[in-house]
Formats: structure tokens, C-alpha cells, sequence
């Protein structure tokens, strides 16, 4: 019985290490090589979150990885490759997408925010200090008059003494 489980257990570790494949990919040249690489670095995997298909084991990513190896074999460019990668899959497969009015939210947003944050700041400590020039003026004003009547008030007792 224990030679069964032993013989069960080493043909299951075979048959997983036998689907742990390798993606093993051959170029005419260095330079297609590194297109390659650098391709796989910079192309992010539309399904995952923020990983580069060179990173990711998704089959999409591997899809697409597949894709970038034959269009290089074919002797495609790096621009040409990510023209067709964004026209099939838009411009997330990207990190640095252009300037369109689709992504000028993802462009401009950060900075609309940090200028909105410091004229809010401004706004308000500009109020802070007008309040606080205004509330001192008007308790001046309040202060004497209340003052004043004190006083007179005081004559009045003090000459009646």
C-alpha cells in the first residue's frame, strides 16, 4: 500500500512539473532579442493590475507575449508593435498614455486637485484673517461704548456721595 501512495505522489509531482512550462524564445538577432525584453517590460497586461506581461502568467498575458515575439521575428518595429497592441487593446496597455480627451482627466486631474488645495487654503485664510479684524473692531467698538457708560455711570454715583 505504501509503495502505491509513493508511486501516486511521484507521478503527480512529475505530471505538475510537466505543466510548468518555460516560454523559451529564439531571434535572428540581439537587437530583436532586446526589443523583445524591453517590449515585455514596458506592455502592461490589460487583465492584470498594474503588471507587465512579462511579469504576469495570466494567458492574456501570454497572448499578448506571443503576439510581441511573432512581430518581432516578422522584423516589426517597437512603435508599430505598440501602435497595434494600443489599437487592440487601448491605451492602458501602456504606462504612459498620450494626451487625448480621454485620458487628460488621468493628466490634468492631479494637478487640478493641488490647485484647488492651495487656493482653498488661500480662501480660507484670507476669511480667517478678514473675521478676525472685523470681530476685534466690532468688540472695540463694543468694549468703549460699554466703557464709556461705566464711567459716566461712576460720575453719577461719585458726585452723589
Amino acid at each position: 500500500m505504501k509503495k502505491w501512495l509513493i508511486a501516486l505522489a511521484s507521478s503527480l509531482m512529475l505530471a505538475f512539473a510537466a505543466n510548468a512550462t518555460i516560454e523559451i524564445h529564439e531571434f535572428d538577432s540581439l537587437e530583436q532579442e532586446n526589443q523583445f525584453k524591453e517590449l515585455s517590460h514596458t506592455l502592461r497586461c490589460p487583465k492584470c493590475q498594474n503588471n507587465t506581461i512579462g511579469d504576469s502568467n495570466a494567458e492574456l498575458a501570454q497572448d499578448i507575449r506571443q503576439k510581441v515575439y511573432e512581430m518581432t521575428k516578422e522584423g516589426k518595429s517597437k512603435d508599430e508593435i505598440v501602435d497595434y497592441m494600443i489599437a487592440r487593446y487601448g491605451n492602458f496597455v501602456t504606462y504612459n498614455p498620450p494626451l487625448t480627451l480621454a485620458t487628460s482627466i488621468l493628466w490634468l486631474g492631479p494637478l487640478f486637485v493641488i490647485v484647488l488645495g492651495f487656493g482653498l487654503i488661500i480662501v480660507r485664510s484670507r476669511n480667517n484673517r478678514a473675521k478676525k479684524v472685523v470681530e476685534a473692531e466690532t468688540w472695540s467698538d463694543e468694549k468703549e461704548a460699554k466703557l464709556k457708560a461705566l464711567l459716566e455711570e461712576e460720575k453719577e454715583t461719585g458726585d452723589k456721595q
